[in-house]
């Protein structure tokens, strides 16, 4: 009885170290940043991770500038943004994980069918006030825009606006998912989000203004980092890329 006893307790033993060296091989890595990158990456990450069960990838948001920042001091393996870096954030390693467009959006209910980049420019930076100046019935335009450090914001500011600011009147949103439930609820307002993110709830005006999504590390990265960033040039990943209605890059 003791010798059994004995043997129970090795066996314990064995399996207890066989499953603490089990969930030491684990590895797990941080991305981190653009909203507007952020639905994209959980689903090539999941479905990764799928296939690789000894990955964990942990997906958050926080916005491009936030993302950039958690590239370069290291806080997350990897950083999202949806806009160019700007010069004094050039010296990461970049990779462009796709071409994604930036959708000028009102309620469904509104009568426009079509905006100009001019009207749209003159809209954001407050000349145009009233819809009826671009053919809609009377009454006030709302503006939608996103937060400072917005990757989408950016890349809508120097595309659309060329630097001009937006107007100071414009109600701010922190993310793409903010901006378009403030849409669907207010028929008087325009805003914009990411082409991709796009659905029946909202109306597009336009969608031809395209900008990056990039993937940012401190330098070139190596390991299981590596490894996941190589699996998004495949064509399985492409699909999926594809599929939400973006444009890979090959």
């Amino acid at each position: 009885m003791r010798n059994f006893g004995l043997t129970c307790l090795a066996l314990v033993i064995i399996l207890g170290f066989g499953f603490l060296i089990a969930e030491a091989k684990v590895t797990t890595f941080t991305i981190a940043g653009s909203t507007s990158v952020q639905p994209i990456i959980e689903m090539l990450a999941q479905e990764y991770m799928a296939q690789h069960s000894q990955i964990r990838i942990n997906v958050q948001g926080g916005g491009s500038s936030a993302g950039v920042k958690a590239a370069a001091t290291g806080t997350a393996e990897i950083g999202m943004a949806s806009r160019q870096l700007h010069p004094e954030e050039k010296g990461l390693w970049e990779f462009t994980l796709a071409y994604d467009g930036i959708a000028v959006i009102v309620h469904p209910t509104n009568p426009i069918t079509n905006l100009t980049t001019e009207q749209i420019h003159d809209i954001f930076s407050g000349a145009i006030t009233d819809w009826s100046q671009v053919g809609g019935k009377p009454g006030p335009i709302n503006v939608i825009t996103r937060e400072e450090g917005s990757g989408t914001r950016a890349a809508f500011e120097e595309l659309v606006l060329k630097k001009k600011p937006i107007v100071a009147k414009a109600i701010v949103q922190g993310s793409t998912g903010a901006v378009k439930a403030t849409i669907a609820h207010d028929p008087s307002s325009i805003g914009y989000i990411s082409l991709a993110a796009a659905d029946q709830t909202i109306k597009i005006l336009k969608d031809d203004i395209k900008r990056p999504f990039l993937l940012l590390c401190t330098a070139r990265p190596t390991g299981a980092v590596a490894n996941f960033i190589e699996w998004l040039r495949t064509s399985e990943a492409m699909d999926i890329i594809t599929a939400e209605g973006l444009v890979p890059v090959k």
